[in-house]
């Protein structure tokens, strides 16, 4: 299904800039202008939705919207909607790290700003790509729309403790609403297309330039997220909107009380009633988004952990069947075939990679994952299936550099055999590694290709804040490797896109 590729990991966020966060301005651009002198043909990103709770882009208040954080103030003066003395004036932003209150402060009044000229009616040729948009997106952004609107009007309350009138959206009241928040309303579709503009611009260049934009889209959703006020029918909730079940999964050598995520959990059944309607609109959205997708927790839709509600860990939850071959095929029915990668690590039992390779899709290999046991080890490269995406780390692992120091000495002796390295090279070695392998996709973090420490980790996962904020400080320090990359990439034939880019140009 896919062409043997190569690209990187690094989520928006983490671009250099002069704004305190990574954006869709000209370091993107740069990027991708990298991503090419290097040889690669896949950015991979993290969720584009707003974050959430940690500023976690795996707990978005949409899985349709973006990120307005990620708009390019830059972008916006190309525009006529802010000044260039607008941005003059910088806060004294980290280069290393995303201060989000501080970001979300700065840009959120200049959206402001943006919103404020916009309205005055001097753009027409916005106005109408705005208006094609709202048209063509109405059936996520009204929702969202009016769930931020009435989410700031009540101080940041989640929408099960708003009044029960809107919490339950009967329709007089959300009519209400919709009037006496017009304004905030309308701001925030503003935003979507702002965010939306900017990101079509962005992919359509990446395409242009071979390089297809890998997005990831979390199996779960946010409780207090437009996706649940508006499809409440479609979750496991009592009468007050609180989950019965929730997310999660089963103690194991990592977690002796397993992992409680605290997510709704979907009632299936229902949503097989109805052609599983609202997760082929949010396939659908993902897919316009992005060209490649990697799916998050794919186990679950072969039987997920659920854990009654108010548990304080995951320990007591039962496995629940998921919707399983039949969910693809409704998707593949309406869709047609979809470029996924599925994320089937962890404990995976035979009904999960039965279910992966009926479907034909790419599960992952992490080499991190390799060493410290015998030559059997699934993650060892010798070991690895044609159709798998072989990464050197995740955004969720140690960086490879990182891993090795935190190793036990018989794990470091291992590693060190194996690849034939030694303790300075392991990072450039795992990544040669990497591509190497028979598996058709091979992917490293920007951090593994600079062979950077726990210092610039991405995520500690169950750590609930002080994650997703590392910035790469300057391109030139990855520019200085793309010349290794592109060797290779045309040592290990990997100098294609994974998919055709073509019809996105």
């Amino acid at each position: 299904m896919y062409q043997r590729s190569s690209g990187l990991l690094c989520h928006i966020t983490s671009l250099p800039g002069p704004h305190g966060i990574g954006d869709l301005g000209p370091s993107a651009f740069e990027f991708v202008d990298l991503l090419a002198s290097a040889g690669q043909h896949i950015w991979q990103v993290l969720p584009l939705g707003p974050a959430g709770a940690g500023d976690s882009p795996y707990d978005s208040r949409s899985s349709f919207a973006g990120n307005p954080m990620l708009i390019s103030m830059n972008g916006l003066v190309d525009d006529g909607l802010l000044g260039s003395s607008d941005i003059a004036s910088i806060p004294d932003f980290r280069t290393d790290l995303v201060e989000f209150r501080k970001v979300e402060e700065w840009k959120g009044l200049r959206l402001r700003k943006a919103f404020e000229t916009f309205a005055t009616g001097d753009f027409p040729e916005l106005q109408s790509s705005m208006e094609a948009f709202q048209q063509k997106s109405s059936d996520w952004l009204d929702d969202y729309a009016l769930y931020q609107a009435l989410r700031e009007h009540f101080d940041g309350e989640p929408w099960f403790k708003w009044p029960q009138d809107l919490r339950m959206r009967a329709s007089a009241a959300l009519e209400r609403a919709a009037k006496q928040f017009a304004n905030e309303v309308a701001f925030h579709r503003f935003v979507q297309f702002l965010f939306e503009r900017q990101w079509q611009e962005l992919k359509q260049y990446a395409n242009r330039n071979e390089i297809a934009i890998m997005g990831d889209i979390p199996i779960y959703v946010a409780l207090d997220s437009a996706d649940v006020w508006a499809n409440q029918s479609q979750f496991l909730l009592d009468a007050d909107g609180q989950p019965t079940k929730q997310a999660g999964v089963p103690p194991d050598l990592f977690a002796e009380d397993g992992q409680l995520w605290g997510n709704p959990v979907y009632d299936w059944e229902k949503m097989r009633k109805d052609g599983y309607a609202w997760w082929t609109e949010r396939m659908r959205r993902v897919c316009e988004l992005t060209d490649l997708v990697r799916v998050d927790h794919f186990r679950g839709f072969a039987a997920g952990w659920q854990v009654p509600a108010g548990a304080k860990t995951a320990r007591n939850g039962t496995w629940v069947q998921g919707p399983g071959l039949a969910f693809f095929d409704s998707l593949r029915e309406q869709l047609g075939n979809l470029p996924i990668v599925v994320e089937d690590l962890g404990v995976i039992t035979p009904d999960v990679e039965e279910l992966r390779d009926s479907l034909g899709y790419p599960g992952m290999k992490v080499i991190q994952f390799a060493f410290g046991n015998g030559a059997e080890n699934p993650y060892l490269p010798h070991n690895h299936r044609t159709n798998s995406m072989v990464y050197s780390g995740t955004h969720d692992n140690e960086t490879t550099f990182g891993w090795y120091l935190s190793a036990n000495r018989a794990t470091q002796r291992h590693i060190r055999q194996y690849l034939q390295t030694r303790k300075n090279r392991v990072a450039r070695d795992v990544v040669r590694t990497t591509w190497a392998s028979v598996g058709v996709i091979a992917c490293a973090p920007v951090q593994d290709i600079l062979g950077l420490g726990n210092e610039a980790r991405m995520n500690v996962p169950g750590l609930p804040t002080g994650n997703w904020g590392w910035r790469l400080s300057h391109l030139d320090l990855l520019a200085e490797h793309a010349q290794w990359l592109n060797e290779l990439s045309t040592l290990y034939g990997r100098t294609s896109p994974p998919v055709s880019v073509e019809s996105s140009t």
